[in-house]
């Protein structure tokens, strides 16, 4: 009598499309969401010149996490394209079978030039926008912002505002501010999650690039200690941090509860340090002294401006702003929403240690730039 053959991988009811694979924050979210909805086969939209290294996350997934196996399909795309650059055939099926999206694709890029951010973050988010409009059984959206569509804005900015009448202090957040107006403007069951400064695991300091706050450490590892370090402004202004695994848990509880959509959380730390305290723990961590010099921030902006500059101590000018701006993000919505599941933001002061020890070790060797 003949046996049939057990099925290796069972029947997918959750269909879901997913760009920004096998970027850190992507190749790290999927292992999780697989745990929570095991049920789900996710298609990754992949540019061809990065087939081989998604490939390579793949395989590297399924040893690590055998949840994986079978349930991550490569699709050949780009989200600047008309239709996703999908093959029409392709495409048709994923019409018929989409159940839901994941869009992390972007340029997380603070000194990006307009046109680069225009096209991948403001018409790749529309590209994609409109490819699932044609999707019938499409049933969420979950979509990655920033905190940072709050541009100039200064006070508390709320999970429930947009446009506050805010310009912006360079085209990173500007085009993450279309896009996401695009994003509301659509039809889509959405969730939307703004992130603020995302930093390594809490746990392990793991990161795939040493950029935002990191700068500092950059810069505090050139300078002689005791030394002279300057301080942005008064130093008094909050600088939102939050780590990685914290940002991926909880894109990862929410978007698998209903009760989600429809909703904008604010994944920042509700009780940020000020610059000048971050500074202190960083140069303490790094086992250096300072003597920290207050700088008004256009001086300090002119300071970092020259090309030699910002090469000598790896910080783009552009990131100067971000230790002397004066904005609070209230978090009441995702506080409320993540505490059912038992999700909290950790504090800067627990885990500082961690990130600058993970610093220390892969300084020489983290070079990654973005998928672009």
């Amino acid at each position: 009598m003949a046996t049939r053959k057990a099925r290796s991988t069972p029947a997918a009811s959750h269909v879901v499309l997913f760009t920004g694979f096998p970027g850190f924050i992507g190749a790290r979210l999927i292992p999780r969401l697989l745990e929570l909805q095991p049920d789900t086969v996710f298609h990754c939209l992949v540019q061809e010149k990065f087939l081989d290294l998604a490939r390579g996350s793949v395989a590297e997934l399924a040893d690590s996490h055998p949840g994986t196996k079978g349930r991550i399909e490569l699709v050949t795309g780009d989200i600047t394209a008309p239709g996703l650059g999908i093959g029409e055939t392709e495409a048709r099926l994923l019409h018929r079978k989409l159940t839901g999206c994941y869009h992390l694709a972007a340029v997380y890029d603070l000194a990006v030039p307009r046109e680069v951010g225009m096209r991948i973050n403001v018409e790749g988010t529309r590209n994609v926008l409109g490819f699932l409009e044609e999707c019938p059984h499409l049933r969420r959206f979950d979509y990655v912002s920033t905190a940072y569509v709050s541009g100039t804005a200064v006070g508390v900015y709320r999970e429930t505002d947009l446009d506050v009448g805010q310009s912006f202090k360079n085209y990173y957040e500007e085009t993450k501010f279309l896009a996401e107006e695009s994003v509301k403007a659509s039809a889509l069951p959405t969730t939307t999650y703004r992130p603020a400064i995302v930093v390594g695991d809490s746990r392990t300091g793991e990161t795939a690039k040493f950029d935002g706050p990191y700068f500092a450490l950059n810069a505090m590892r050139q300078l002689p200690s005791p030394g002279v370090f300057v301080k942005v402004g008064t130093g008094t202004a909050p600088v939102n941090l939050v780590p990685v695994d914290y940002v991926l848990e909880a894109i990862a509880r929410l978007s698998s509860w209903d009760g989600a959509v429809g909703k904008t959380y604010h994944l920042t730390d509700p009780n940020p340090l000020s610059a000048y305290e971050i500074e202190e723990l960083f140069a303490k961590a790094i086992g250096k002294q300072f003597l920290y010099v207050p700088v008004p921030t256009m001086i300090a902006k002119l300071l970092f401006s020259p090309k030699p500059v910002q090469a000598y101590f790896g910080m783009p000018a552009v990131t100067v702003e971000y230790f002397d701006h004066p904005v609070r993000y209230d978090n009441t919505l995702a506080a409320e929403d993540l505490a059912r599941f038992g999700v909290s933001c950790p504090h800067f002061t627990d885990y500082v240690q961690n990130l600058v020890a993970f610093y220390r070790k892969h300084v020489e060797k983290i070079t990654r730039g973005a998928m672009i």
